[in-house]
Formats: C-alpha cells, sequence, structure tokens
C-alpha cells in the first residue's frame, strides 16, 4: 500500500493505516517540512473546510486525539491553550460545538481551552511513529497515480490532487504569517471573516509567536509580501500592543488546499486495484486529520 503526500494528512493516515498492520510505504514529493503542513499556525478549529456535517464528526475524532496527545507536548508537538475567537457565538456554529468541551460564550465572543500544535515537532513526531509501525517514507514525484506500483493507493496531495488527479475544484487559498519573538503573549487569539481575505489572529508557540493572517483564493504566490506583513503586525498589535516592538524572526506563506467539498471517497481503478482519495481539507487539514485518517484507512479495506 502507498500514501501519496507528505503532509500532516498523508502522515497521519499511513500511521493509521500501519498500525493496523498493514505494510505502508508514502510517497512524498518533498520532506513534511517544505509542505504546507509546516507553515500553518497549528490551532485546532475547522476553517475554510466542507461539508461542515462530515467536518464536524471528523474534527471532533481528531480533537479526542490531541487532548491526549497533549500530555507529552514536548515529544508530541500539541499542548491545550486558552484563547478567544473574538466576534464568533456558538449559533454560528453546527452541532459539533456543542460537543466541545469548555468552549464558552463571553462578550467578546467564543473562549475555550484547545489544541495548538507545533507543526515542525508534530510532523517529526509522526514521522518517528510511522517508522515505529514499520512504514517507509521516500521522495518521489508522482505524474500518474493510476501508475503508482500497488494494489492500494491513497491520494492525499492536497493542492497537487488539481494537476494529478486531476481535479479543478481544488484550489489555492494563500495564507500568510509572521513569526515574531513572543513578548510574553500565552494565549490565542482569532478574528476571522470568511468574506474577507485577511484575518487577525497571533498563536503561541513553545520559542515564537506566530502572527496572521490572509485567506486569498486563487492567489499561488509563495513569496512574502512585505506590505501585507506590516499589515499583519499592525491588526495584531491594535489588540495586544506589545506585539508592535518584537523582533521579527521570519515570514512564512503557505497554500490551503481548498474544494467546495473534501473528498474522501474509494475509487476502482480499470485493472481492478484500489484509489482512495483523502484531500481537499482547506485551512483545517491539522483539524480533521485523524478522523479522515481513520476514514480513508476504512475506504482501503475490500468491500464486503
Amino acid at each position: 500500500m502507498i500514501v501519496v503526500g507528505g503532509g500532516v494528512v498523508g502522515l497521519t493516515t499511513a500511521v493509521v493505516l500501519a498500525e493496523s498492520g498493514q505494510q505502508v510505504r508514502v510517497w512524498a514529493r518533498e520532506a513534511a517540512e517544505h509542505t504546507t503542513s509546516a507553515v500553518a499556525g497549528g490551532l485546532w478549529w475547522p476553517y475554510r473546510i466542507e461539508p461542515e456535517p462530515l467536518v464536524g464528526a471528523w474534527a471532533l475524532e481528531s480533537l479526542a486525539v490531541y487532548e491526549e496527545l497533549a500530555a507529552r507536548p514536548q515529544e508530541s508537538g500539541v499542548r491545550l491553550v486558552e484563547g478567544v475567537h473574538e466576534g464568533t457565538r456558538l449559533d454560528e456554529l453546527g452541532a459539533w460545538a456543542d460537543r466541545v468541551a469548555g468552549l464558552r460564550e463571553v462578550p467578546a465572543g467564543l473562549e475555550a481551552r484547545l489544541p495548538v500544535i507545533d507543526m515542525p515537532v508534530h510532523l517529526a513526531w509522526l514521522r518517528k511513529r510511522f517508522a515505529r509501525a514499520g512504514g517507509t517514507i521516500e521522495e518521489r514525484e508522482v505524474s500518474d497515480l493510476a501508475a503508482v506500483p500497488a494494489g492500494v493507493v491513497v491520494n492525499c496531495t492536497g493542492l497537487g490532487a488539481r494537476s494529478l488527479v486531476p481535479d479543478p475544484a481544488v484550489h489555492p487559498v494563500r495564507g500568510q504569517l509572521v513569526v515574531v519573538e513572543n513578548p510574553g503573549i500565552t494565549s490565542w487569539y482569532t478574528s476571522a471573516k470568511h468574506s474577507d481575505d485577511t484575518s487577525t489572529y497571533f498563536i503561541p508557540q513553545p520559542d515564537r509567536l506566530l502572527l496572521g493572517g490572509t485567506a486569498q483564493d486563487g492567489a499561488w504566490s509563495l513569496e512574502p509580501d512585505p506590505a501585507t506583513a506590516v499589515a499583519i503586525v499592525a491588526r495584531c498589535a491594535a489588540v495586544r500592543p506589545e506585539i508592535a516592538g518584537a523582533r521579527v524572526l521570519g515570514h512564512r506563506v503557505g497554500l490551503r488546499p481548498a474544494r467546495p467539498a473534501v473528498r474522501l471517497e474509494r475509487q476502482c481503478l480499470p485493472d481492478g486495484r484500489v484509489l482512495v482519495h483523502n484531500y481537499g481539507h482547506g485551512g483545517a487539514g491539522i483539524t480533521v486529520a485523524w478522523g479522515c485518517a481513520r476514514e480513508a484507512a476504512g475506504l482501503t479495506r475490500p468491500a464486503a
């Protein structure tokens, strides 16, 4: 069995499959630290992903895993951190929100203690867990899913699915972040409007503070825009003034693999082999990774 794609969705799917007793290889175009997953802010929350009824179940299943992993933050990269979604109300969310322990309305919006994932650490942890389960990772470029030499192929290529499948419904939503020294902020904050291509958020990581952000539909550039970076810092500093003087450590840009709906389904190839698609997770690949991985693993089994 071969999983194509080495971001958080691909690696998590590979872990689930390998730990179920399957012989699994991951073929990845690039190392995990160079994927969109490595750029992500790392806050668990269903953001820019559909369809909501399915997303809620996948997200809650993943939340349960992250809550367990938070007991080993240095190893897993997962911590539980307090924060607020400003301007968000419970009645704007799906039924899943009622099952998030501690999610509560306050005058500013919604407060919660949610997983915050240090993505470089977490991706390394996933690779190690996969290796312990007997899996192997190869850097391989795939140009034809049907040519991948395995009885079961799992497609976790994210934005790459646009040309590889091909699936023109997959498109980028560009996100830009600024990394600064943390001036002592211990809680996360978000204020996002789905109708706007900008948002305001800051997420504390162990040795830095991530500032965001943007959500630019159809934008492909991976080059940080200096004017955008200045605007991001200004928006965050309007919420927490101490951010204005924080030393900038770097800039990040990632392309979220958006789609009108996540594609998670089984396809039979003409020669009888199985192709399972697991892509199109938008801005919530981390949030739904374990729920989607377990469903994808179920789709790899022989049909009844």
